[in-house]
This record gives structure tokens, C-alpha cells and sequence, in this order.
């Protein structure tokens, strides 16, 4: 497998990227801000009020115990009126009145149907539902902490918050947190169908056994283990590297760049990830830590930031550590595929990194489609 282009020098990488994203800049007085603001308040205010309306269909029946319905209602209403709010900017300014004008719309249909006054009431569980709420509070809170993180501590100080390919990766996110419930039957599905004759109940107890800070670390080392080897061997097998493909076809990392995942290897990473949960059996309380780091972690090495991360980039795998695993540089080739510790690559010799610098470069040497249709049939394509 090779994912690589040829190398260029860093001062044409930046070069390239303030051409690219110079009409993307956030500058006061030119509409954008409060556009995008008006246009993304409205559409997600407006999907909100659909969850208030439709909850056993739309919502996620773990999610909405932890949080309130009408606390976001208070959010919800301020969303409305924000979005309504800088809708009239954009007509005042006269520029990015087509962003202000779908702002506009969405606020006002979420009024029409009722806005942040739906009355909140029990909600029948359903096994199968979209996780719109899921959707919705995943990406206001990463549009918010991560925008912020990027932009104190940038990487690459040129790059723009919309950057080349930001709605290809942004419908990526969509589609990918909407099927968060189906997602979870079929892994459910395969690890108790598959491996239900190796789960061990004096293993399971044994681990339960023992305090919460030991089992996380338990669960991180052989959940890595697991993610290693099946990372690895999306890489090396020629069949399976053109799903893997559609991931490493980002061009600009940032935090939003980690959502882009052919459905297929989704499907299988979401699987396998749960095997060694499922055998080892931890107490509800280590699942859920571990799944957060998992989630956060997920996100974070992909984003644009340079934080120093001090001795703990040995132990855990950060943002530099990870964009060498994107690289188009030739010695980062096939390298850096432990999803939580460099521990594996280390042990089994595909560890790579220079600390003296970045990637240059990122990306696949053979062009893939740039729409979501096109990433979706591409590995099935076999006229290539």
C-alpha cells in the first residue's frame, strides 16, 4: 500500500493553504461571521425542535438520561434569537444574505412548530432510533472547544476554521453520529454472535474485582491491542486499504478531519472496538471513562494543535504523533497505527517519531473522489 505524495517543502504547504482558504478568513465587517452563525444556529435549532417533537424516533435513549430536556430548551430558545439576530446583520451589512436568509427560515419554522415551548414529556425506549440529539450536542461542543483550542494553539496558523473539504468532512460527522444506535446493535450483534463462546465469567469477575483506576488501563492496553492489528490490517491488505483510503484522503487536519470514515471500516472499527469490552466484562463505570477518553482522543489527533503534551506524548498517542500517521512524507510511510499508545508500534516496529518537527504534507498519492457518493462506491470500484 502506499498513501503518499511527493514531498514539499513546508513554506509551499502554508503557501498553497493561505491560497486556498483566504475567502474563508473570519473577518469582521464581511458577513461571514455572523452568517455562518445565523445560517448553523438556525438549521441546528431547527433539528433540535424536531427531536422535542419526535423523541422515541429521533433521540438516543442512553443520551437522554444525562442530560435535561428543559435546561436545553433555555439553549435552544437563545439559539433561535441568536440566529434571527444575526440573520438581520447579514441584511444590514448586505453581504452573505443567502446564509442569513436560510438562518432566517429554519428560526422561524422551528418557531412555527413550536419552538423551544414543546411541552417535554415521557418518552417511549426504542432500540432503533436516529441520535439527532446525539448530533446536535456532539457538534455545538466541538464546534465550540475545539474552534477555541485551535485557534489559541494552532499548528498550522494559516489554516482556516473552514478549511478545503470542511462539508464533505462536516456530512461525514452527520452521517456518522445519526447512525450512532445502528452502529451499537451491530456491534452488539457480532461480538455476542462471534465470541460469545470465549467470554470467561472467572475473567470477567477478576477484573471487576479490582478498583476503576486499574480496570481503565486494563481495557486501553487490550482495547489497543485489538485496534492495532485490525488499523494495521486496513493498511496492508490491498482490498481493505481502499476504505481505509477514504480517511487518509484529508488534506488538512483538524479536529473535523478525523469524522471522514468510509461506512464499511466504521462498521468494523465500532465491532472490533467492542471484542475485548465485551470479554473482559469492566464495571459500567471504567466502560464509560474509557469510552470518553476513546472519543475525545479520537478527535484531538487529528486537530490543528500544537499543545505541548510533555512526557505523556511516550505514553499516549497525541496529535504529532498521529499526523505522522497521515503523512505523505516517504519515512512515515505505513507507520504510528496504535489508536490510544505508542506501546504497539514500538513493539512491533512501525513506530515513527521525529521530534524535532511536523508532517509537510498529508493525503493519498492517488486522487480519490471529493464528494461523499464518490467515497461511499470508490472501493467498489474495480476499473481502478
Amino acid at each position: 500500500m502506499s498513501n503518499q505524495s511527493p514531498e514539499i517543502p513546508e513554506h509551499v504547504y502554508k503557501e498553497r493553504q493561505t491560497m486556498d482558504m483566504s475567502d474563508k478568513a473570519f473577518r469582521i465587517g464581511d458577513g461571514n461571521i455572523s452568517g455562518y452563525i445565523s445560517c448553523s444556529l438556525g438549521i441546528l435549532s431547527f433539528l433540535a425542535v424536531l427531536c422535542y417533537l419526535f423523541p422515541t424516533y429521533l433521540t438516543t435513549t442512553d443520551l437522554r438520561q444525562a442530560y435535561n430536556a428543559e435546561t436545553l430548551q433555555i439553549i435552544l430558545m437563545a439559539g433561535i434569537w441568536t440566529s434571527l439576530g444575526f440573520s438581520l446583520i447579514t441584511f444590514l451589512l448586505g453581504k452573505r444574505r443567502k446564509l442569513g436568509a436560510i438562518g432566517f427560515v429554519f428560526s422561524s419554522i422551528s418557531l412555527i412548530l413550536g419552538g423551544y415551548n414543546v411541552p417535554v414529556g415521557a418518552v417511549e425506549p426504542s432500540p432503533l432510533s436516529l441520535g439527532l440529539d446525539w448530533l446536535i450536542l456532539a457538534l455545538i461542543a466541538s464546534v465550540v472547544i475545539f474552534t477555541f483550542l485551535e485557534k489559541i494553539f494552532p499548528k498550522y496558523k494559516e489554516q482556516a476554521i473552514l478549511r478545503p473539504e470542511w462539508q464533505l468532512d462536516l456530512w461525514y460527522f452527520c452521517f456518522n453520529h445519526l447512525l450512532v444506535a445502528i452502529l451499537l446493535l451491530i456491534g452488539n450483534y457480532f461480538v455476542v454472535t462471534v465470541f460469545d463462546w470465549a467470554a470467561n465469567s472467572q475473567v470477567q469477575e477478576a477484573l471487576q474485582s479490582l478498583p476503576i483506576w486499574a480496570q481503565v488501563p486494563i481495557i486501553i492496553v487490550c482495547a489497543d491491542f485489538v485496534l492495532y492489528w485490525s488499523h494495521r490490517t486496513f493498511h496492508e491488505a490491498p482490498r481493505l486499504w481502499r476504505f481505509h483510503a477514504v480517511h487518509h484522503s484529508v488534506e488538512h487536519m483538524d479536529w473535523l478531519a478525523g469524522s471522514r470514515n468510509h461506512i464499511v471500516q466504521t462498521i468494523v472499527d465500532r465491532s472490533v472496538a467492542m471484542v475485548p469490552l465485551y470479554l473482559l466484562g469492566p464495571d459500567k463505570a471504567a466502560l464509560d471513562i474509557y469510552v470518553t477518553f476513546a472519543a475525545l482522543q479520537a478527535v484531538i489527533v487529528h486537530s490543528n494543535l500544537s499543545i505541548p503534551w510533555g512526557p505523556l506524548k511516550y505514553l499516549i498517542v497525541t496529535p504529532q504523533y498521529h499526523h505522522w500517521h497521515h503523512s505523505s512524507d516517504t519515512p512515515a510511510i505505513d507507520t504510528n497505527y496504535s489508536v490510544h499508545l505508542p506501546l504497539f508500534d514500538k513493539l512491533f516496529g512501525t513506530y515513527h517519531m521525529p521530534m524535532e518537527h511536523w508532517p509537510e504534507e498529508y493525503g493519498t498519492t492517488k486522487p480519490l473522489p471529493r464528494t461523499f457518493l464518490g467515497q461511499l462506491l470508490y472501493p467498489f470500484n474495480n476499473k481502478e
